[in-house]
């Protein structure tokens, strides 16, 4: 049992509001992100806190391992680069078109080295006011970035199906959309896959299942590749806002929890003030999909 009492999910970390995940598998450690705490964090499977960076840095939405071991983070300005090891630092990308990034949010592997991601108006939302329209891109592994999509409201969770066919990213306060991938790596066929209002993050399971967060919700909302909506899975968490999975068998899954109401006190310009925010650990009746890692070269 959890120490919650509420089946066997742990807590193992602790927060303001934590959003971005990754499972760094050669390191046996999960690292997360506290927007508005700031910083990007370590932790055992059990725990054990490991490393600390980017101490002063928030509004990370995403955090994922380079094949290298450096630790990508979104967020103002754009994807930085760390390494835990040696304590270095850089941007992976700044600029869009010569114009310095105003935010990052959500990035998944493209499942050949390079990456997709969704811009996010953080200048807008530190502010409470409504963000102007965010976009999708691809940056390829040789760091040629492509825009693929417009006219977002809010770019949220991101993830590639395992045959590289379908995108499918999440509209927050609207929908799940679902992008066909086309053989160059463009997307077309933009659809409605899953109405939901709080969408937040995604994951797929080994069957091509999509597992959806919501910044509202305290439950996964499970959806089959056509549409179907499976048995969704509960958990003792507020709401939900990301999940990853990992371990040897891709059974152990990893997620960021806030309270029912943090992410509307964000949308609102509220503070959020008390450490009511964690990282739960748990076994999935299923296994998760894992991704090929991304590859760029970094210094």
């Amino acid at each position: 049992m959890g120490e919650d009492g509420a089946g066997a999910f742990t807590r193992i970390a602790s927060g303001l509001y934590l959003e971005g995940l990754a499972c760094d598998a050669a390191r046996e450690v999960v690292w997360y992100s506290d927007v508005i705490g700031g910083g990007i964090h370590g932790v055992k499977p059990d725990g054990t806190a490991v490393a600390s960076f980017n101490a002063e840095r928030r509004w990370t939405g995403g955090v994922m391992v380079n094949a290298d071991g450096k630790v990508l983070s979104s967020g103002e300005g754009g994807i930085m680069w760390n390494d835990p090891e040696s304590g270095k630092s850089g941007w992976l990308i700044e600029a869009i078109d010569g114009a310095p990034i105003n935010g990052i949010n959500e990035m998944v592997p493209d499942g050949s080295g390079g990456l997709y991601f969704g811009t996010v108006d953080l200048e807008r939302i530190i502010c409470g006011e409504p963000p102007r329209p965010a976009a999708l891109y691809r940056l390829a592994a040789d760091r040629r970035l492509t825009r693929l999509a417009d006219g977002l409201g809010f770019a949220n969770g991101l993830i590639v199906d395992a045959a590289r066919r379908r995108l499918y990213c999440n509209e927050t306060f609207s929908a799940t959309l679902a992008f066909t991938i086309a053989a160059d790596g463009t997307l077309a066929d933009r659809r409605r896959f899953h109405v939901k209002e709080d969408v937040d993050g995604l994951a797929l399971d080994a069957a091509g299942n999509l597992w959806i967060t919501g910044f509202r919700s305290g439950f996964f909302e499970r959806v089959a590749p056509d549409g179907t909506v499976l048995p969704r899975i509960e958990t003792p968490a507020g709401a939900i806002t990301q999940l990853r999975f990992g371990g040897r068998d891709a059974r152990d899954m990893f997620f960021t929890a806030v309270p029912v109401d943090g992410g509307d006190t964000l949308k609102e310009g509220g503070a959020i003030t008390r450490a009511d925010s964690h990282l739960y650990h748990g076994r999935a009746p299923v296994p998760g999909a894992i991704m090929p890692p991304v590859a760029f070269a970094l210094p």
